[in-house]
């Protein structure tokens, strides 16, 4: 990623086409170091494209990967009428973070922004 990051630097810096003695400035302006092979191939799998193509066909792909962040979450059915527990269950629980910003919006007369 720092070498990716380093050539987007360039890019944005004026440099349409970076070569890795150019990487390998931007990434010693940090102190961080790359591998001579890593830069190379990611110049040889860039070379002769625009970088906002490349962009753009990533962002494409990354379309389709899932972005959620939660698993389901499994409610277990009690004998004779547990189904209506559950809808409670989620009440309760929204109940529950409407008081804790309630409380949490006192902050003891102070605030960050008066």
């Amino acid at each position: 990623m720092k070498v990716i990051a380093a050539y987007l630097l360039a890019v944005l810096g004026g440099n349409n086409s970076p070569s890795a003695a150019d990487i390998k400035e931007i990434l010693g302006c940090v102190g961080a170091e790359a591998d001579d092979d890593r830069i190379e191939l990611f110049l040889s799998e860039v070379k002769g494209k625009d970088i906002a193509e490349v962009i753009a066909a990533g962002r494409e792909k990354l379309a389709s990967v899932p972005g959620g962040g939660g698993g389901a979450v499994a409610v277990a059915a009690a004998p004779g009428g547990g189904a209506a527990a559950a809808p409670a269950a989620t009440e309760a629980k929204k109940e529950e973070k409407v008081e804790e910003k309630e409380e949490s919006d006192d902050d003891m007369g102070f605030s960050l922004f008066d």
